[in-house]
């Protein structure tokens, strides 16, 4: 079963075939699959229905909970087919706003140890009952570094980070109470399988100076993590972009699992990590758009044969599939990861 196939690659024991886990949100193959629209009135029942179709054995999720803080927005364009592009909106105006700001103390709804947990208990139950045939994990999305980007915007943190670091250091700190909370939580909750998102990077790489996130950022995903391990949670590790100048950085603070996008190196990690690390990801959504079908088996094959002797390796277009991925592209894409993934 796909459960058991996922959890036996979580625990790093080499499963039957290579599992896989995907990002979809590509509304007509959904339809096509599951005769379900996402965007539409019945569009939460379409993951778990393209999941159970699509055998996968992990589902990307992490825990959600509105505690009361201001919150910017950079715009976008289009992310789903039917959305409507909207712009940018920001909380703060200034530097010395941001530097001056407390996030606890910001926190309108911070909720006790008690409703936290419950609600990360819950929240774990009704997921994996949605997808009783996948290995769903609790975990967290705003973690350490993400936290002053949806806060802030890329601009004023960065130029904050840079203007006083010791005073930005207090407003991390803030942050770090909260997401601490969410850990121990987890940890109160009994969650077996945290999965830790903080978008460290860009596409080029390190963002910050690499002394800056070894001094600022690391040692709190450390403290971050160290309670979950000490309660057998395992911790895996998401970002976008390319965080190759970090990986070890991460496996030393604590992350048992990597889940990346192509950017990233799978040739070091499995190299280095396959036999000790979970590792998800690596086949790239740009080769799926604009490549031939051929070209489309080729990076499968190139991710199944770093990954094939990972026994924690799982296949997944780590820049996930869009809307304007050809069908016939994405088609092509599972029955080669069917193929190459037998073991």
């Amino acid at each position: 079963m796909s459960y058991e196939r996922g959890l036996q690659a979580i625990n790093l024991q080499m499963p039957d075939r290579i599992p896989h886990t995907e990002y979809i949100s590509h509304r007509q193959f959904t339809m096509k699959v599951t005769g379900i629209d996402p965007e539409g009135p019945d569009g939460g029942k379409a993951g778990p229905a393209l999941a159970k179709a699509l055998d996968f054995d992990f589902i990307w999720s992490t825990f959600g909970y509105d505690f009361g803080l201001p919150s910017s927005h950079m715009g976008r364009a289009k992310y789903y087919e039917t959305e409507t592009p909207f712009h940018s909106h920001y909380a703060f105006e200034t530097v010395e706003q941001v530097l001056s700001f407390d996030p606890v103390a910001a926190a309108t709804k911070l909720p006790t140890m008690e409703e936290l947990t419950r609600s990360v208990r819950q929240a774990w139950e009704n997921g994996q009952a949605a997808y009783p045939e996948a290995v769903f994990p609790g975990g967290f999305y705003n973690t350490v570094f993400t936290w002053p980007i949806i806060t802030f915007g890329w601009e004023l943190f960065m130029q904050a980070a840079m203007d006083d670091p010791e005073r930005f250091d207090r407003v991390l700190e803030g942050f770090t109470e909260i997401s601490m909370m969410v850990v121990q939580a987890h940890v109160e909750a009994e969650v077996p399988l945290f999965l830790c998102h903080d978008d460290i990077v860009w596409a080029s790489g390190t963002v910050f100076r690499p002394e800056w996130m070894r001094r600022y950022v690391f040692p709190r995903h450390k403290r971050l993590w160290d309670p979950l391990r000490e309660a057998g949670i395992k911790v895996l590790f998401c970002s976008d972009g390319n965080f190759d100048e970090y990986v070890d950085d991460l496996a030393e603070a604590g992350a048992e699992g990597f889940i990346f996008e192509p950017l990233t190196n799978l040739d070091y990690i499995a190299g280095k990590y396959g036999q000790t690390h979970v590792i998800i990801g690596n086949i790239d959504s740009r080769i799926l758009q604009f490549g031939t079908l051929a070209d489309v088996r080729a990076d499968v094959k190139r991710c199944a044969d770093l990954g094939r002797d990972c026994p924690g390796f799982f296949f997944a277009v780590g820049n996930h599939i869009p809307y304007t991925v050809p069908i016939a592209s994405v088609e092509c894409y599972l029955e080669a990861i069917d193929e190459y993934g037998r073991r």
